[in-house]
């Protein structure tokens, strides 16, 4: 008998479970280091060098995701759809999604190498000397983190999660503050810095080699030639991607040289600092969504479109529950967080509230782009990001000359909103699921009150600084171990937990009725 739908979402929202927690707990560590890093960078190198060090991050950031030509979606699209190992068709998408990248990639480092002493006093003011030094750098590895990016997600498609995880979220994040750091202790400048932050990439390209070779039989007689078709059918999705990419990674580095330009180093070094926090954040949504991207495109592309809702619903909640604490906390106790930065990064207490808020919807529509991509509807999330990067820019290019990094914030908040909201409406529309439940709008008013009390608590005994925000801390944990004593509470976990470990498909598979888990 053919497999019922809810069934199917059952079954599927319990693996998306099991890896959704394995992402979370990857992007908590990345979560953790990235802001090691940036304290790192902004005790080690003042306002005007950190403003220099996230502008040559960006650089490399947005000319990467330039670069990779939308190929690292692409791979997530097509390699949940075809065979691994020697005799199936998955290692022909492998040149197909690699050769186009890296030729971009080496066609942009050769000109930003040969360009790089006369855009470094634009691009990278407060750099000084070791300016064009740093940016022919930063523009001659460009060639290592795309392919490194392409390999990573074939990683994720080929390998179970744990392996992505400690490639993603454990070398790269780990490594990075810890080279940086050793590089600002020695008393080496922004070269030595950023050096330290790029030979991560080659390391983590090393492993992505070694792990993705065998699951794809290279060098056991994996057919590697790729058919016409392959192109064509490769292309015509990954090439609308390749724009709305470059968007989604540049979104805070297009901020920040803008700031840089706009309003000086020292206004780039503030946002940069605001940004890492907001980007911080956002990082348990990024740790359900490269946990489940394969997951999704193999149920859309058999039409099970009841089932991928099911999974977007329950980790939507699980990315509020988890994302909107931070927020609304980084919107009232913006002042403590910046002060870790040292006392002059307190002038971007007002980009951080403005960012924080604006965070909330972001999070809140849950991974609306993951459900566009993985449907193949590609032209539809671009047209998502050209929204919100119209937006940024024109009230970039408004209000930065005259506010500085708080104009930046204010430009940003309305292009997340913009793409957001327009992302989530496009992806009702190809769905045709409901992509929102009273289940989701429970949870988001239980997180606002509870946060919110919790917050005005620390406001009233100690301020915005870091005593309210002890305080505050301080309630939400009681709060926390107060809600263990509701029966309903520890329910849920239980059910949850038992979704993690495998125990319902176990239980499903020695029921009554075994047919009712054929074929998944």
């Amino acid at each position: 008998p053919a497999t019922t739908a809810g069934d199917a979402g059952a079954a599927e929202t319990r693996r998306s479970a099991r890896s959704g927690v394995a992402g979370l707990l990857g992007a908590a560590t990345s979560g953790l280091f990235g802001f090691v890093l940036a304290v790192v960078i902004t005790r080690g190198y003042g306002t005007a060098g950190a403003g220099a060090f996230f502008a040559a991050i960006g650089v490399v950031t947005v000319a990467t995701a330039v670069c990779t030509l939308g190929a690292e979606t692409g791979l997530m699209w097509a390699l949940p759809r075809r065979r691994a190992g020697a005799p199936g068709d998955a290692a022909r998408v492998l040149p197909v999604a690699l050769v186009p990248p890296l030729l971009a990639a080496l066609v942009v480092a050769a000109a930003g190498v040969l360009a790089a002493d006369a855009l470094a006093p634009r691009l990278l003011r407060g750099s000084g000397a070791d300016g064009g030094a740093l940016l022919t750098v930063t523009f001659a590895a460009v060639p290592v983190v795309v392919a490194m990016t392409l390999l990573l997600a074939a990683l994720r498609c080929v390998r179970p999660i744990r392996a992505y995880v400690g490639v993603q979220f454990l070398l790269l994040p780990v490594a990075r503050p810890a080279l940086v750091g050793a590089a600002a202790l020695a008393g080496g400048g922004l070269l030595a810095g950023m050096t330290g932050w790029l030979v991560p990439a080659a390391l983590a390209l090393l492993a992505c080699l070694i792990l993705v070779a065998g699951p794809l039989g290279l060098g056991r007689g994996a057919v590697l030639r790729p058919r016409r078709t392959d192109w064509s059918t490769f292309w015509r999705f990954a090439l609308p991607r390749a724009a709305s990419a470059a968007i989604d990674a540049g979104s805070m580095w297009v901020g920040v040289l803008l700031t840089s330009v706009l309003a000086g180093p020292a206004d780039a070094g503030v946002f940069g600092a605001v940004g890492r926090y907001v980007l911080a954040g956002q990082l348990a949504m990024q740790g359900l969504r490269v946990a489940v991207s394969p997951q999704l495109s193999r149920l859309l592309g058999r039409g099970e479109r009841a089932a991928a809702a099911a999974v977007h619903r329950q980790l939507t909640i699980w990315g509020l529950v988890l994302s909107w604490p931070v927020y609304l906390l980084l919107a009232v106790f913006a002042l403590a967080f910046l002060h870790l930065f040292g006392p002059e990064f307190t002038a971007g207490v007002p980009a951080m509230t403005v960012l924080a808020l604006a965070m909330l919807v972001n999070t809140g529509v849950g991974n609306v782009q993951s459900l566009l991509l993985m449907g193949g509807r590609s032209g539809l999330h671009l047209t998502a990001t050209l929204a919100g990067l119209t937006v940024t820019v024109s009230l970039g290019l408004w209000l930065i000359p005259g506010h500085g990094a708080t104009g930046a914030a204010f430009a940003w908040a309305a292009g997340i909103a913009t793409e957001n909201l327009t992302a989530a409406l496009f992806a009702r529309t190809v769905v045709r699921e409901p992509l929102v439940d009273a289940a989701m709008l429970r949870a988001a008013a239980v997180t606002v009150a509870g946060v919110g009390a919790a917050a005005a608590v620390g406001v009233l005994a100690g301020g915005r600084g870091l005593p309210g925000l002890a305080v505050a801390l301080g309630v939400l944990a009681a709060g926390c171990v107060g809600l263990l004593t509701l029966p309903r509470v520890r329910a849920g976990i239980r059910v949850t937990m038992r979704q993690i470990s495998g125990r319902d498909d176990a239980a499903t598979a020695a029921g009554p009725d075994p047919a009712s888990t054929k074929g998944r």
